[in-house]
């Protein structure tokens, strides 16, 4: 027997699929016999039984009144020889079933029919065809609103007049079409009034919780009859589950994105990996919970997303209760703590050098970029939560362990709302060290951003407050960002003022590797100033206490640097050299940001020896590396430059 089953979260359009498949297949000549359809209400407070069933589906069948048998056995004798003796293959519609009691004795004896069973729990106890409904995609979703206003009133051209706006109300709907009918229908009633999208978008907004939002414009009933209301269909899914799962679906609700790995949610729960894992599928065969692949194959275990409404609706519940609250504020610190482990143990393998004392957990970078890729959308909106006081700390310290990591992948984005994020929250404490580091990290990201004059402030005010705390190490790492961002607003002078104070600072013993980075910067800032011969000095002291300290990678910044000076004051060969050597271990790290750098400054003084191919070839090259480093724009720059160097004809 062929029984295929219609699954998806409530609201999805699970009944409105089924019928409208029925009717198609009937037109089609594929069921000339019709379909039948019992609706057994399995959400509601007080489900249908199957034997309430068969007795619905004999009335469809015409057996009623007086004809119908008055024992329940009988009753399925008869609907079953019926089906039997049915020669038109017929479409049985088992819709809106909880539980496979409800339709398990309801399916005919005979393969001549089919069924078609609609639930929000998937039935994988069962040899049954499944087909899982997911939410629309944005141009369906605008579709979908549009016809629904057209249908009503043809003259309605808001959709048009107010794309955008359309577009954001679908998102707020989470492209669930009850949402969206239930917005289609607000809008109808809003037309009388000459009110737009846009009045409904604000409205949502506001309420924060677009369930309390949509559920407030009395839209009536569907065309099935059922009301047309979303917080019902959520709180019965939410009412059904054990309390384990209800648990973890609350806990889940919190979790700072949208989507968060098993490892995560772990924590979340306080639990095992294998229990938890257990919970999560449970979650999802009822359509609450999504799993999302891993594509990248970094891990086996995938990530979990709930539905926007789902998790607007989850956060309602536990915002409502003083103990799920704090449940939930535990929840979160564990997760926290969590984060800020593992990333400083990441953070700690992407600064390693020998000699230092192995990190945790993470044997390579590649192991801890990996890790910090895979967690990144989490650990980002994670720190966010420095806004509330209580979380504050540890999200401003684990701010500081991702601005590495971050400035490596060049999510520039990221890096700038968590360092502002930090330092708003640093700033509400009593903790000067701690507002000195956030100060300093928000400068280091505004430098990167472009925006010099705001890097200049914030390294001035992170210099200030470790003076005020004569913490010296501190006081030299902000004054040589300082001076970088001085530098590069053209204030070259007292870009080297503060950094030949850092390096002072820094020449006591046990400062050597500071040292050699407050001198890889100053030799920067000498150049700029005219000053080669003192520039070229400073870098290859630079370049010698890297290699001493064995830090390969600080040691190609400073080769490229070196090459830089050395380029500027037309030694060309010796540039080369110096680039090389740079380039060598760029790539070693797989540093395609470096690479391209470095490959780019190699074009630059190839052709400054009027040779044209290798310079082209390096153009290309640096262009191959940026690509891969998500840097476009100059990706698109080496290109151009490789295009006006021609090599000359043979």
């Amino acid at each position: 027997m062929l029984i295929s089953a219609v699954t998806g979260m409530g609201g999805i359009g699970k009944t409105a699929l089924a019928v409208e498949a029925a009717h198609r297949a009937w037109a089609e000549g594929w069921f000339p016999g019709g379909f039948l359809f019992v609706d057994l209400r399995g959400y509601d407070d007080d489900p249908a039984t199957a034997d309430q069933g068969v007795v619905a589906l004999l009335d469809a069948l015409g057996v009623r009144g007086t004809d119908l048998p008055p024992t329940t056995a009988r009753q399925y004798d008869v609907y079953r020889s019926l089906l039997t003796e049915r020669r038109d293959p017929t479409l049985l519609i088992l819709d809106n079933a909880s539980d496979p009691s409800q339709y398990l004795p309801l399916l005919p004896g005979t393969d001549h029919h089919r069924v078609l069973i609609t639930s929000r729990d998937r039935p994988d106890a069962l040899p049954v065809r499944v087909i899982d409904l997911a939410a629309l995609g944005p141009d369906e979703s605008a579709a979908l609103i549009t016809r629904a206003l057209h249908d009503a009133d043809e003259r309605d051209d808001r959709p048009a007049r107010e794309p955008e706006a359309l577009h954001e109300l679908t998102a707020l709907c989470g492209h669930l079409p009850l949402a969206l009918q239930i917005a289609a229908a607000m809008l109808r009633r809003r037309r009388h009034g000459h009110r737009g999208i846009a009045s409904l978008v604000e409205e949502i907004r506001a309420a924060g919780d677009p369930t309390t939002a949509l559920d407030n414009g009395s839209p009536g009933t569907d065309l099935y009859g059922r009301s047309l209301a979303l917080r019902p269909v959520l709180e019965t899914s939410y009412r059904r589950l054990p309390d384990d799962q209800a648990r973890l679906l609350r806990l889940l609700s919190l979790a700072p994105d949208s989507e968060t790995t098993t490892e995560a949610v772990t924590v979340l729960a306080d639990g095992d990996t294998t229990s938890v894992l257990s919970l999560l599928e449970d979650l999802a065969a009822t359509h609450l919970v999504a799993p999302v692949g891993n594509d990248q194959a970094r891990s086996s275990m995938p990530r979990w997303r709930l539905h926007d409404l789902v998790r607007a609706y989850g956060t309602g519940v536990v915002a409502g209760d003083a103990e799920l609250q704090e449940e939930g504020n535990e929840a979160r610190e564990r997760l926290l703590a969590h984060y800020r482990h593992w990333a400083d143990a990441a953070d700690e393998r992407l600064r390693w050098i020998p000699g230092r004392q192995e990190p945790e957990r993470f044997a390579t970078r590649t192991g801890a970029l990996a890790w910090l890729d895979i967690e990144r959308s989490g650990l980002v909106a994670a720190v966010l939560w420095a806004s509330e006081e209580r979380f504050g700390p540890v999200a401003v310290d684990l701010a500081g362990c991702l601005a590495v990591y971050l400035e490596w992948r060049r999510h520039f984005d990221d890096w700038l709302i968590i360092a502002q994020a930090a330092c708003q929250a640093a700033c509400r404490t009593d903790d000067v060290n701690r507002q000195g580091i956030a100060w300093n990290n928000l400068g280091i990201t505004l430098r990167e951003a472009g925006r010099t004059e705001e890097a200049i402030e914030a390294h001035t005010r992170a210099r200030d407050l470790y003076r005020i705390i004569e913490n010296r190490e501190r006081e030299g790492t902000a004054l040589m960002n300082l001076g970088i961002a001085l530098r590069r607003s053209g204030q070259v002078k007292e870009a080297v003022e503060a950094l030949t104070q850092a390096r002072d600072l820094y020449e006591a013993p046990g400062y050597r590797h500071r040292e050699a980075s407050a001198l890889n910067n100053l030799g920067l800032a000498l150049a700029a100033s005219g000053r080669t011969d003192e520039a070229t000095a400073a870098l290859a002291r630079a370049r010698d206490l890297y290699q001493a300290i064995g830090d390969r990678y600080r040691e190609s910044i400073a080769w490229m640097n070196l090459g830089t000076v050395l380029r500027g004051s037309d030694q060309v060969d010796e540039a080369i050299t110096a680039y090389a050597e740079s380039l060598e271990i760029r790539l070693e790290f797989e540093d395609w940001y470096g690479a391209g750098l470095t490959l780019e400054n190699l074009g630059h003084a190839h052709k400054s020896a009027n040779a044209a191919v290798w310079a082209r070839s390096h153009y290309l090259q640096a262009s191959d590396a940026y690509t891969r480093a998500n840097a476009p724009a100059e990706a698109a720059r080496a290109r151009s430059a490789a295009d006006e160097t021609d090599p000359p004809p043979p």
